[in-house]
């Protein structure tokens, strides 16, 4: 009653949907809706994988007798005839495989195979004697595909069409069915005269014997199960175009356009795709399939597309630019280069609805490029379901497939995590790493993230690992709640802060390069480009024409950010609450309250002084510059403040009083830095900044006893090439500059060391 319900739901659904179908939608979206919408998760509901995988299919030869589906009653049912051939990769004397018990029924096995099991979807066929690893092996299986709708094999009036994707190829033929093992593969099926039958890869033939057709689909590409199609019908319509290649325009390839009659904008569609394949093949590497085409199915089939090798399904009557621009993408992103697990779906619908953007920009400019881009993020940060792109535990189980095919989350973040990639690398190095990798040893196999993240880092030249862990691997995106002040120095003379501040709770910090703007009152603004890597952090920069606001992030390129910007005044801060002690020639100030907030709004905790001092009449003077405050000896040289002059320098290490009475003797301190912030509990070693540098950048630590420090650079053979200090230093917060003008770009690693700890961190040398 449930699944009568179900289909007398789907069909009105259907009814309402095909009546009034819009394509105003993305293809990514359509798509989704497509995959989503499957009925592969109702009636078979097992995805479950076959246990060890002890050999490397090689090739899928399907031999189906088909004839009887296009004709009325139209059954489901059909005898099939499979040879797998295999590469034994371990001992073995027997093999199992994918195949549904309601959809398949096994007859006999022939060939290497004697006998067989067939429980629980699962098909164990023993073997005639054990084969050892790098042996090649070949079993026959006959069988039947029984007469039930079983959501991967679809009959319907005189059409025939698959549909299989994510694990859906097991209904309809024996096979390992996960994404990381692709084959080759051939189909001959036997038909009605009057039908049109399509396939993966080229014609092989189709030879007309009275009202009977008998087609040889063969596929030298491998594909993996889930891609494997047939678009069949009595009467179907074919147009055929050529593509002429980019490296020979003597050679072409033909494409097979299937189509109902009654359909509009077909004409368009074929004379668009050739463009599209002009483009992604200068993009992504040359159009890598024998041949390539569409299917419009029938009203079985109403969401969108799904990117079968080299013959993409569509709904009915579905030739929009939009779906065909994303489904076209995935002949590279999904079918030239599959993902290896399910775990790794980014690689397909990310990749694929991205390329829509890219499509944009090919017929609109950046322009339009980016709106498609800001449209996707909108559509995440609206529907955000809270979660990571991927999680390593679908490698294993596969996820249901709402989870999986996401549309906020696996398609349109997705989409905007290549956008924000293409900002940090910049154009030339990006599209360089795309090519790359579209060219590259996975061409017609499978990859997972970690391989395409390995050749985007090999292109920049840097380690790109943090970028994918943040943005792939961790849940959410960065909430700025980010300040600024503008201060006049003098005459001509002015500092602008700005302070980077993320408040997110429910994931990591993201470190990322970020694009601050100031705006004049006169002339041009500026654009200045700076590296995040600490939450908190300070910028400043100093101009010489007069501030009038700053914009964060002025062309939203981190398009995944919720983010605020509010502008705060460099006002004095009265600490009225202080007390001051020395100790050992170290002057400690002390508030009576943990921390105080300034009128600025920055917090500022208890502060330690440990400083070039001068005595002058039982009255401390403290001699300040921006940064560190710092004592010539003389009197002649001191800044004198009234009682009430408390200046902050905008969370910075600096306070400036006049005087303060004190109870006791000084002892004479010099050449000490100033530090703030409460006493160290622990030996620290930050991140240096800025990360990525050049030449110099900035290494901080942290002391909270006296200790011996040595601070070393390593690069990555664990070379030393530089030791920055080798000394005894008393409890505080040091920084060091590192200068590495002579130094070649490339991962560098800088090591702390004590009698009690040895700390690292990496480090970029960007040139």
């Amino acid at each position: 009653m449930k699944c009568l319900l179900y289909f007398l739901t789907l069909f009105v659904f259907i009814t309402i949907s095909i009546q009034g179908q819009s394509f105003e939608k993305k293809g990514s979206t359509l798509c989704s809706e497509k995959k989503m919408n499957s009925p592969l998760q109702l009636l078979s509901n097992n995805l479950s994988t076959t246990g060890a995988h002890s050999f490397d299919m090689l090739d899928y030869s399907l031999n189906l007798d088909i004839y009887k589906c296009f004709l009325t009653p139209y059954p489901s049912s059909y005898t099939g005839i499979e040879i797998l051939t295999l590469l034994a990769d371990s001992s073995i004397n027997y093999i199992q495989l994918n195949a549904i018990n309601i959809s398949l029924q096994i007859d006999s096995v022939r060939l290497s195979g004697t006998g067989f099991a067939h429980v629980n979807n699962i098909l164990t066929i023993n073997l005639d004697r054990i084969y050892t690893p790098g042996e090649t092996l070949y079993v026959k299986i006959y069988y039947q595909h029984k007469n039930v709708a079983d959501g991967a094999f679809y009959v319907q009036s005189g059409m025939v069409f698959t549909d299989c994707e994510p694990e859906g190829a097991r209904n309809w033929f024996p096979c390992w069915d996960k994404p990381s093992d692709k084959a080759t593969m051939s189909l001959k099926t036997i038909t009605p005269g009057s039908v049109k039958l399509g396939s993966n890869g080229r014609l092989a033939d189709s030879i007309k014997s009275n009202d009977t057709i008998y087609y040889n689909w063969i596929s030298r590409d491998p594909v993996a199960t889930y891609l494997i199609v047939i678009s069949a019908k009595v009467n179907y319509n074919l147009d055929i175009k050529y593509w002429h290649k980019i490296s020979n325009p003597q050679d072409s390839i033909p494409f097979r356009f299937y189509w109902n009659s009654g359909e509009s904008g077909l004409a368009n569609i074929e004379t668009k795709v050739l463009q599209m394949c002009d483009r992604y093949s200068t993009l992504w590497g040359e159009h890598p399939f024998e041949k390539n085409g569409f299917s419009t199915l029938n009203n079985q089939f109403i969401w969108g597309g799904m990117e079968n090798q080299t013959l993409t399904s569509l709904c009915p009557n579905c030739w929009d630019e939009n779906l065909v621009s994303h489904e076209f993408a995935h002949q590279w992103f999904g079918d030239m280069i599959t993902c290896a697990t399910w775990a790794d779906i980014f690689l397909n619908e990310g990749f694929a609805t991205y390329c829509e953007a890219i499509w944009y920009e090919t017929t609109g400019g950046y322009a339009s490029y980016k709106n498609d881009i800001i449209s996707d993020a909108s559509d995440y940060l609206a529907n955000n379901p809270g979660r990571a792109i991927s999680n390593p535990d679908w490698a294993v189980n596969t996820p249901d497939i709402n989870t999986l095919f996401n549309t906020a989350m696996t398609y349109e973040k997705g989409a905007c995590v290549l956008h924000q990639l293409r900002y940090l690398m910049g154009d030339s190095l990006f599209f360089t790493g795309m090519h790359n990798y579209g060219t590259s040893d996975l061409r017609y196999k499978s990859a997972t993230i970690g391989d395409y993240a390995s050749i985007m880092s090999s292109t920049y030249g840097q380690d790109l690992s943090w970028f994918f862990n943040e943005w792939v691997y961790q849940p959410n995106h960065p909430v700025y709640a980010n300040k600024y002040y503008i201060s006049q120095q003098g005459t001509n003379s002015w500092e602008v802060g700005f302070q980077a501040v993320q408040t997110q709770t429910n994931t990591v910090f993201f470190q990322m390069p970020l694009q601050i703007a100031i705006n004049y009152s006169s002339g041009p603004a500026d654009t200045l480009k700076v590296f995040n890597n600490v939450n908190n952090q300070l910028f400043t920069f100093n101009v010489t024409r007069q501030p009038l606001n700053v914009v964060f992030d002025p062309y939203n390129n981190i398009v995944l950010k919720i983010a605020t910007l509010t502008q705060v005044a460099p006002m004095p801060v009265e600490l009225t609450s202080f007390s001051a002690e020395i100790n050992a020639g170290l002057v400690i100030l002390k508030w009576k309250t943990a921390t105080e907030i300034n009128n600025s709004g920055f917090e500022i905790e208890r502060a330690k002084v440990n400083e070039n001092l001068d005595v002058i009449n039982s009255k401390l003077i403290l001699f300040e510059t921006i940064g560190y405050i710092k004592g010539s000896g003389s009197s002649t040289t001191a800044k004198d403040y009234s009682f009430t002059d408390h200046i902050s320098s905008f969370g910075k290490y600096v306070y400036r009083l006049k005087q303060v009475d004190l109870n006791g003797s000084f002892i004479y301190s010099s050449n000490v830095q100033v530090t703030a912030g409460a006493k160290p509990l622990s030996f620290t070693l930050n991140q240096n900044y800025p990360n990525p540098f050049n030449p110099s950048t900035t290494i901080r630590f942290e002391v909270p006893k006296n200790s011996r420090i040595k601070l070393t650079i390593y690069n990555t053979l664990g070379e030393a090439v530089r030791v920055l200090t080798d000394a005894n230093y008393q409890e505080g917060v040091y920084e060091k500059t590192f200068d590495a003008k002579d130094l070649a770009s490339g991962v560098y690693i800088y090591e702390l060391k004590t009698d009690e700890v040895q700390l690292r961190q990496k480090m970029i040398l960007q040139k």
